[in-house]
């Protein structure tokens, strides 16, 4: 199980490898992963960088948290979790969320929750450079109703 913050870039397809590979008796039925993108284009404006911040150590143990709790949710044999810290460019890959499961169903689910989390609870802070200046970047509502479906109330 991996968790990562990192300046530099990662390789996806090297990440699923990792998930996906087991021995033999322990191979999982299902690989779901999520790589994140920066955009080009947020409220109508062109965006032509990002630079994200982060409190390290905090950081980290809260990714392994919402990774740890997927893993309780779910029937998850392996799940990674890795964010890109500092300047990136538009199209610049900035978050891999992956697991690996027996079934597809709990792997897609697993995922997802694990990005929704991530979208609201990790302790990051998020600057775009557009054509107007440098702005902070609000959280979104939608990011709020997304995890929110997933109380256990």
């Amino acid at each position: 199980m991996t968790v990562r913050v990192q300046t530099e870039d990662f390789d996806a397809g090297a990440e699923i490898g990792a998930l996906s590979s087991a021995e033999p008796g322990a191979i999982p039925g299902a690989v779901v992963s999520f790589t994140g993108l920066v955009r080009d284009r947020h409220g109508g404006k062109i965006v032509h960088a990002m630079t994200l911040e982060h409190y390290p150590g905090m950081t980290e143990k809260e990714l392994m948290r919402i990774r740890d709790e997927a893993m309780a949710r779910w029937p998850i044999t392996k799940a990674t979790i890795i964010h890109r810290v500092g300047r990136l460019l538009a199209a610049d890959q900035i978050v891999f969320v992956g697991c690996a499961s027996p079934h597809r169903d709990a792997a897609f689910e697993a995922a997802r929750f694990m990005m929704d989390f991530l979208k609201t609870d990790a302790p990051f802070w998020k600057a775009e450079e557009t054509e107007d200046g440098t702005q902070w970047v609000d959280a979104r509502d939608s990011d709020n109703a997304a995890a929110a479906r997933w109380s256990k109330d």
